[in-house]
């Protein structure tokens, strides 16, 4: 599957503050140095709540990568926002887990990996958390 008429969403995660400022900030610059076009918005969560029509419109565009947090998350956010994503047209990548150069590297990459979970997405279905 290429990714081509697809878009780059980036959120900056400005509220919640979960994801590590250093990765974002990296993830960001490979977007800015790339010039490839994409769309970087302040807070997807805020988003949401304000049911901003731009979910709408990215949502419907075909195929879309977006840099966020977990896919489970992003899902629901556009869902309750009236703006359901494609399972089949989305991956996201999660800015919690992965580090900017392979964050970087699927956002380039030419193929798309779809990974949001279908189906309701229940608290067992979530994995543990790592032990530190």
């Amino acid at each position: 599957m290429t990714h081509e008429s697809g878009g780059i969403l980036y959120c900056n995660c400005t509220y919640a503050q979960v994801l590590d400022p250093a990765a974002k900030q990296a993830v960001l610059r490979k977007l800015c140095d790339s010039g490839r076009s994409f769309e970087a918005v302040a807070d997807l969560c805020e988003m949401s709540a304000r049911k901003d029509p731009a979910l709408k419109r990215l949502a419907s565009g075909g195929n879309l990568k977006i840099a966020a947090c977990f896919p489970r998350a992003v899902k629901w956010l556009f869902a309750s926002a009236g703006a359901p994503l494609d399972p089949q047209q989305t991956e996201v990548l999660n800015l919690r887990e992965l580090d900017a150069a392979k964050a970087g590297e699927r956002l380039f990459a030419e193929d798309l990996q779809p990974n949001i979970p279908t189906g309701k997405v229940t608290a067992s279905d979530v994995p543990a958390p790592a032990a530190r």
